[in-house]
C-alpha cells in the first residue's frame, strides 16, 4: 500500500512509501482510509518535539474509512462500518486508571500515529475497542477533524466546565481546527466565546467571529472582561500566564496540547484567588462516544482544506505556518 511514512528524525520530512498492507490481529479491524486529518501533534512528531516514536511510523490519529477486515474475537463492529480511529489506540484495560474509565492516563496506553501506524495511508489496522462509529450527515474529510480537534477540544471543554462554579465567558487561545469545532459547542450551550490569534491574523478573528464568538482579538489584546476559564489550544507556554491574567477570581485555564513550549516564570498573584491550571491528556473512550452523538445535535460543522494523500508534507507546512482556517484532511483517492 502507498503511505507517507517518518523514517529519518533528523530530517523534519515525510518520505512516499510502499509497504505491505497491514493485517488485523486479535481484537483489531482493518480498515480502508478514505481521509485523515492533519493534527498539530504529528507536525510535533515530525518537528522531534516528540520523543522516541517508532521509527518508521505512519503519522495520522483522525482516521475516517471502513472496515474491511475483522481479527479475531472482534463483535462490535462488522465489515462495511463506517469508522474512526483517534489518537488513544489502547491501552493495558486492567490497571486503576482504565478501571476507572481513565484509560488515557495508563502507563501501557499506545498511540495512533506515534506507536502504532496511522491513517497517512491507505489501509491502517486498529484496535476495534477505540475505533468508533461515526455519525451521518458528515462527509468523510468533514467527519475527520471530529476524531482529535473535536476530542481534545471536548475533554478540554467539559474539564473547564467542572473546573468553575460557572462558565459564561470563556476564552480560546488558538483558533485552529480544536477551537473552531469548540467555539460551536460553547456559542450553543450559550456562553459567549472569546477568540485570541495570533498577533495580526484579522482573517482568523473574523473566521472565529462568523462562527459565533462574541469578541475576537490578539492574543496579548484586553477583551474588555475578565473570563470565566481559559482553554490554551497554541502550543505557546507563554500564554500561560496571559490567561490567568485573563481569568477572573476561581477561574480555570485549560492546557489542551499534547506539548507546549516552557512556561515562563509568573508572579503568585495572577494564580492566587483560587486560579486552577490544569492540563488534558488524551482522550477516554467515554470522551469518544458523547462528543460524536452531540456533534450532529448542534449542528457542528466543520472547516476543512483537503490535501491528496501525497502532499502531506505540504498540508504541515500550511498547519505551521497557519495558511488555512479549520484543519486540514489527507484524501484518498484511490
Amino acid at each position: 500500500m502507498r503511505a507517507m511514512a517518518f523514517t529519518d528524525p533528523s530530517r523534519p520530512v515525510l518520505e512516499p512509501v510502499e509497504v505491505p498492507d497491514p493485517v488485523p490481529g486479535p481484537g483489531e479491524v482493518l480498515i480502508r482510509v478514505s481521509a485523515c486529518g492533519v493534527c498539530r501533534t504529528d507536525l510535533h512528531l515530525v518537528d522531534g518535539d516528540l520523543p522516541d516514536p517508532k521509527i518508521p511510523i505512519i503519522p495520522g490519529h483522525e482516521i475516517v474509512g471502513k472496515v474491511i477486515a475483522l481479527g479475531d474475537g472482534v463483535k462490535e463492529l462488522a465489515e462495511g462500518d463506517r469508522v474512526g480511529v483517534p489518537w488513544l489506540g489502547g491501552s493495558c484495560g486492567g490497571c486503576r486508571h482504565c478501571r476507572g474509565g481513565r484509560e488515557n492516563l495508563c502507563s501501557a496506553a499506545r498511540y495512533t500515529g506515534y506507536q502504532l501506524d496511522g491513517g497517512y495511508a491507505e489501509y491502517v489496522a486498529a484496535e476495534a475497542g477505540f475505533t468508533f462509529h461515526l455519525p451521518d450527515g458528515y462527509s468523510d474529510a468533514e467527519a475527520a477533524p471530529l476524531l482529535c480537534a473535536g476530542l481534545i477540544g471536548y475533554r478540554s471543554y467539559r474539564m473547564a466546565l467542572e473546573s468553575c462554579v460557572q462558565v459564561r465567558r470563556l476564552g480560546l487561545y488558538g483558533f485552529g481546527a480544536a477551537a473552531h469545532i469548540i467555539a460551536q459547542v460553547a456559542a450553543h450551550d450559550g456562553r459567549e466565546v472569546y477568540a485570541f490569534t495570533r498577533e495580526g491574523d484579522e482573517q482568523g478573528q473574523q473566521f472565529a467571529r462568523e462562527l459565533g464568538s462574541a469578541w475576537a482579538g490578539d492574543s496579548g489584546s484586553d477583551p474588555g472582561v475578565a473570563l470565566d476559564a481559559a482553554i490554551i489550544f497554541a502550543p505557546v507556554g507563554s500564554l500561560v500566564p496571559a490567561a490567568l491574567k485573563a481569568v477572573g477570581p476561581g477561574g480555570a485555564v485549560i492546557c489542551a496540547g499534547i506539548h507546549m513550549s516552557d512556561i515562563p516564570s509568573l508572579p503568585y498573584r495572577i494564580l492566587w484567588e483560587e486560579r486552577t491550571l490544569r492540563s488534558v491528556a488524551n482522550l477516554t473512550r467515554r470522551d469518544a462516544v458523547e462528543f460524536l452523538e452531540l456533534a450532529p445535535r448542534i449542528p457542528v460543522k466543520t472547516r476543512v482544506t483537503c490535501y491528496d494523500l501525497v502532499d502531506a508534507n505540504r498540508a504541515l507546512d500550511d498547519l505551521r505556518h497557519g495558511r488555512f482556517e479549520g484543519a486540514a484532511v489527507l484524501i484518498n483517492r484511490r
